[in-house]
């Protein structure tokens, strides 16, 4: 179905065609009373896929490692650096010193590499502009909450052109605890002054599901990332196959259960 959607942040029109393939809802809300949506970065608003195979797999093949599948390495993506390096070296029984190793090199190689490959995904430019000017005239609060540790993730955003949007961007070392504990999504909303639902977590994975319904907000999953099998055990409130299909929900249309 397409769709216009026509939003106004400062009197002047802004006109944006969706094309509306699906918006599975779980849950309803009033997109109108969402003041604050958080953002995962990885697999939702960027495609890093590449550049996050390439770094585990150099960092793999320098402690002598073979290198893993490209899909294997992304489905281990979510939960922050130490963990992706631990289940690439085969999972909770490999030594620290070795994960220490592993993630110290592949740290160093992504800080290099990290805008390799990395692009921002199609239609989320756009879709931000939407999302954050359909608010009933006053511009709508945007953040990033990533476990990708805070320096490149803050250095991605502002090198893709999108740090204009978000109000503050966090990472994995921003806390004392990563998502899904709800330390980030917390430090947010008191950023914003907003109540928890009046806020929205969008993510790829269950780890941004979880993040959000442990911080007591509305949870929006989007398919085109990296870990979406995972939403079959946590299912979002929300469903979007496109990014224009998150600025076609803010706007209130499109939904189907």
């Amino acid at each position: 179905m397409l769709t216009q959607v026509s939003s106004s942040a400062d009197g002047s029109a802004l006109n944006v065609l969706f094309w509306i393939e699906m918006i599975h809802t779980r849950r309803a809300f009033d997109p109108h009373s969402i003041q604050l949506v958080i953002f995962d970065l990885d697999g939702t608003l960027i495609d890093s896929r590449l550049d996050l195979v390439h770094s585990v797999n150099a960092a793999l093949r320098h402690i002598g490692r073979p290198a893993l599948p490209d899909d294997l390495i992304a489905s281990y993506v979510g939960d922050g650096a130490p963990i992706l390096i631990q289940r690439a070296l085969g999972g909770e029984d490999v030594e620290e010193a070795l994960i220490r190793k592993g993630l110290e090199y592949f740290l160093s190689y992504y800080r290099e590499h990290k805008l390799d490959h990395t692009t921002v995904y199609p239609g989320i430019a756009e879709a931000l502009t939407a999302i954050q000017n359909s608010s009933n005239g006053t511009p709508r609060a945007m953040a990033v909450l990533s476990n990708k540790p805070v320096i490149p993730s803050r250095a991605i955003v502002e090198a893709l052109g999108l740090g204009k949007f978000f109000s503050q961007i966090y990472g994995g070392n921003s806390f004392a605890s990563k998502k899904p504990d709800p330390e980030g999504a917390l430090k947010l909303l008191h950023e914003a002054g907003v109540r928890p639902e009046q806020a929205a977590m969008v993510g790829d994975s269950h780890v941004d599901v979880q993040t959000g319904q442990n911080a007591g907000l509305w949870t929006i999953g989007v398919t085109y990332g990296f870990a979406t099998h995972t939403f079959e055990e946590y299912p979002p409130d929300i469903l979007v196959d496109h990014p224009h299909e998150i600025a076609a929900l803010f706007a209130g249309v499109g939904s189907r259960a």
